[in-house]
């Protein structure tokens, strides 16, 4: 397929009030791309669309508010984008939520919050968005997974399922959609800087004496700028490219699951000193 081009096309941007999914907003409005942008946080999201507004005032920015863990009101959200947006040329699946927890500490309800954002979601946005994307050939979907799409530590079972899930569906998406015209990039990322640390829910049988010390190992994870990480995205997209990995804390990790796909977590916790040394490099 030629290069992705922005200009004159509408996206769809999941998760667009913070993070990566605020920075691909802005960084597809510069590029002449007008704007579905979603998101629960209607606060944000507003003052989001706004910044956009004024920044880019060519650009047309339509924002909704919308909790994606109700997938059943997925069908009227994608009803009301399609009313008011003829043609759709790109989804980004960004929105994500996560969960603390060995399998054991979760309970059903919540395992099922995080597939429903992470995985039911997207599929669904997909499904009912495809027709319109298909109308417009050499348009392309991205489906944010994770670092944990590509290995499984321990406490991360329910994510690492959404994740996993996600990477499964974009990979036989990409080659079902393909040969029609259409890409579809997965995308990676490390210890991006967002927002997910601060609203990661930890499971309800968590000891209450590991849950700041998790969110706090966690959150100093988290060192990736954000708005470099949506640059490498938008360039993977426009490239057509089928992954797109972010930082040395997916791209190692990726290698050594390579190298050694049931042993690679021994491996990682002989190397995580230097590792983390290299977390907010690559």
């Amino acid at each position: 397929m030629d290069n992705y081009r922005f200009s004159g096309g509408t996206a769809v941007v999941t998760g667009a009030a913070s993070g990566i999914g605020e920075h691909l907003a802005h960084g597809l409005a510069a590029r002449g791309s007008d704007l579905v942008l979603l998101d629960r946080d209607a606060d944000r999201l507003k003052s989001v669309a706004d910044a956009i507004g004024r920044r880019h005032p060519g650009v047309t920015v339509d924002s909704i508010v919308a909790d994606l863990s109700d997938v059943s009101g997925i069908p009227a959200l994608v009803a009301e984008v399609l009313s008011a947006h003829e043609r759709i040329t790109l989804l980004v699946n960004n929105a994500g939520v996560a969960l603390g927890g060995q399998f054991d500490q979760v309970s059903a309800e919540e395992f099922d919050w995080v597939m429903d954002v992470n995985f039911r979601a997207p599929v669904a946005l997909t499904r009912l968005l495809l027709p319109r994307l298909l109308e417009s050939p050499g348009s392309h979907v991205v489906n944010v997974s994770s670092l944990f799409g590509l290995i499984a530590p321990p406490g991360q079972a329910a994510y690492s399922s959404s994740k996993f899930a996600l990477r499964g569906f974009s990979e036989a998406l990409r080659h079902e959609l393909a040969p029609r015209g259409v890409g579809v990039t997965t995308v990676h990322p490390g210890g991006i800087r967002t927002r997910i640390a601060e609203s990661a829910r930890v499971g309800s049988g968590v000891p209450a004496a590991e849950v700041s010390q998790g969110k706090e190992g966690f959150a100093k994870l988290l060192t990736y700028p954000a708005g470099k990480a949506a640059e490498k995205i938008l360039a993977g997209v426009e490239k057509r490219r089928p992954r797109v990995l972010i930082a040395f804390s997916a791209i190692a990790p990726d290698l050594l699951a390579r190298l050694f796909p049931t042993r690679y977590m021994a491996v990682l916790n002989v190397l995580r000193p230097s590792a983390a040394r290299n977390a907010s490099s690559g």
